[in-house]
């Protein structure tokens, strides 16, 4: 009798209150990604009791329910742009998409209205007033109302029941004033009038694979529409349409109509919301100057871009960019590496800006391997001397291995090795902790952890977001506050996350392929290599690195004082001394 290899062990969420609280935070997040800091701490209390012992050992995280609610959840995030320029009363209307509202004075005409005022009132901006489909008299009360709430005579908020003439339908508007920046007070009248958006029910299909039946039902039931009326619309019994919605509720993994409602709704909440598209062009800074973008195809058509700067004759320098895509130097250091004779070559990796992502599947080290050789190859250079920051250390170790002749040293900076413990996971400041942890513990529902990420940098912006993730470490805010070093991190990392661009598919194949084990990698590696390390990096802690070492002999490495995982962008004089002396070195 043949034996069947046992399936892999996996873990699951096993408390029932916390997993209804983080299905809660997770479309709470989609909808609004400034509540990712409430989804991390219900989201640690329980997966860190998963976290034990070696690493080597541990359990992923497997469970089909949450899994489920993630990519439904990602749906809404797909269609979310946290980036949008708002500004004025635009932006009141701008954050209503689903329920049909409108700014007036009271006067004659409509100040300005949302899309879904335009279908369920027939109104348009600066149309008349009295287009509103609501009885005259109805229409009276609704302008005092609002003439009233718009001066300040009245309650900050006001709410009349008022009927429909096409409809024949009672509508619930809520009534309050708002911040116009103009002359005249505005108020903003929210109704209870909600509008299917156009197309809407493709995007309700792919979220909950949904027939184009049961879409039409889940349609009705939104809308408020009895079973009854449904049925008779749809020309079938009222029984078979309850048929039909319970497996709507088995497909969307919700109990209720009510909770089907929230759901969809919430999803109706960013589907009007355009996305926008892919951004390519060189980032530049006030200080910092222009770069030409270079591009080259691969024979299979894949494009790989890339920057340079320095001297072009100068001793080749391969820079690793890191996951958040920094491409840039301060204007100071890029200035220096011509006065040095050093050539600086900065790939673009695989789906951050232009250049072309792997296609799905691939080993993310061996893929990346592969393309800085093709352009160092392309370039026809040799002998270079490669500066990683961060877990980047694998590809350079893995270039180094794989091709020789292309990598003479390695100068890494507040590198990352790979992990052995849980305890090491726990040293991390919570929001490295947060992302890699769950890398290593929890593979499939970090995509939608790093695109709520990239969501939540839009929504406050780049310098906040960093400040905030990096709170951590004293030495990185006291670094990222020196004016080029802010330049170059804000600038460069467009080709990670800008208004119209966003590498976080990229960015959570990087943090998965971080995760694995890799030590062979660095056991096999012969070229020399320098690491210096930050006494105040949030990532790798100065205990991890010396427990880490104690297995990796061969690496030189020195802690510098005052510095975090910014170290290259705070000590860069001293990067690029250890640079020169390595070349110099090697070439004697």
């Amino acid at each position: 009798m043949t034996e069947r290899t046992p399936p892999p062990r996996t873990a699951a969420l096993a408390d029932r209150d916390h997993k209804a609280e983080i299905v809660d935070r997770l479309y709470d997040v989609a909808l609004d990604p400034i509540r990712l800091v409430d989804l991390m701490e219900v989201w640690e209390s329980s997966a860190a009791p998963l976290r034990v012992g070696p690493v080597e050992s541990a359990i992923p995280l497997e469970d089909p329910e949450i899994e489920a609610h993630m990519q439904r959840a990602t749906v809404f995030l797909d269609r979310y742009d946290a980036s949008a320029e708002r500004g004025g009363y635009r932006s009141v209307l701008e954050d209503i998409p689903r329920s049909a509202a409108f700014l007036s004075d009271g006067g004659a005409a409509i100040a300005d209205c949302n899309r879904p005022a335009v279908v369920a009132f027939g109104i348009a901006p600066g149309g008349a007033f009295s287009a509103l489909p609501f009885e005259m008299d109805d229409r009276g009360l609704l302008a005092g109302v609002i003439r009233k709430v718009a001066g300040g005579r009245a309650e900050k908020v006001v709410t009349l029941r008022i009927r429909s003439t096409v409809t024949g339908s009672p509508v619930i508007v809520r009534v309050s004033r708002v911040e116009s920046g103009t002359d005249r007070p505005l108020a903003l009248v929210l109704s209870t009038e909600l509008v299917w958006p156009e197309g809407f029910e493709h995007t309700v299909q792919e979220a909950f694979g949904l027939t184009g039946a049961e879409v039409e039902i889940v349609r009705g039931i939104t809308l408020g529409l009895p079973v009854k009326d449904i049925a008779e619309a749809r020309g079938r019994s009222a029984e078979t349409v309850r048929t039909q919605l319970r497996s709507i509720l088995a497909k969307t993994e919700t109990h209720s109509q009510s909770e089907l409602v929230r759901v969809v709704l919430g999803l109706m909440d960013v589907a009007l919301i355009p996305t926008e598209g892919h951004g390519g062009s060189v980032p530049r800074g006030g200080k910092l100057d222009p770069r030409e973008l270079r591009e080259m195809r691969l024979a299979d058509g894949r494009r790989l871009t890339w920057i340079e700067f320095g001297n072009p004759k100068g001793q080749p320098v391969l820079y690793m960019h890191l996951d958040y895509g920094l491409i840039r130097w301060p204007a100071s250091a890029e200035r220096h590496a011509g006065l040095r004779k050093l050539r600086v070559i900065v790939p673009v990796r695989a789906g951050y800006g232009r250049t072309d992502p792997h296609p799905k599947g691939m080993d993310r080290t061996e893929a990346v391997t592969l393309d800085y050789a093709a352009v160092m190859d392309h370039l026809g250079l040799r002998g270079a001397i490669t500066v990683p920051l961060g877990a980047d250390l694998r590809f350079a170790m893995n270039l180094a291995n794989r091709r020789p002749d292309l990598v003479a040293g390695i100068v890494g900076c507040a590198c990352q090795l790979p992990l052995r413990t849980s305890a090491q996971y726990d040293r991390m400041d919570k929001w490295q902790r947060f992302i890699l942890a769950n890398a290593r513990y929890a593979p499939k529902v970090l995509p939608f952890l790093v695109q709520a990420g990239f969501s939540l940098a839009r929504r406050l912006g780049k310098e906040a977001f960093f400040t905030q993730v990096n709170g951590g470490s004293p030495a990185d805010i006291d670094t990222f506050a020196q004016p080029e070093v802010r330049e170059a991190m804000m600038t460069g990392s467009d080709v990670c996350l800008a208004r119209k661009w966003s590498a976080h598919d990229a960015f959570s194949r990087e943090c998965i392929s971080s995760e694995k084990d890799w030590s062979a990698i660095v056991k096999a590696c012969k070229v020399p290599v320098l690491l210096l390390q930050g006494d105040q990096d949030p990532q790798t802690p100065v205990q991890t690195v010396q427990e880490l070492m104690a297995e990796y002999p061969h690496l030189e490495v020195r802690f510098l004082p005052n510095t975090g995982q910014m170290l290259f962008f705070a000590e860069w004089p001293l990067a690029l001394d250890e640079v020169e002396a390595m070349a110099a070195r090697l070439s004697a």
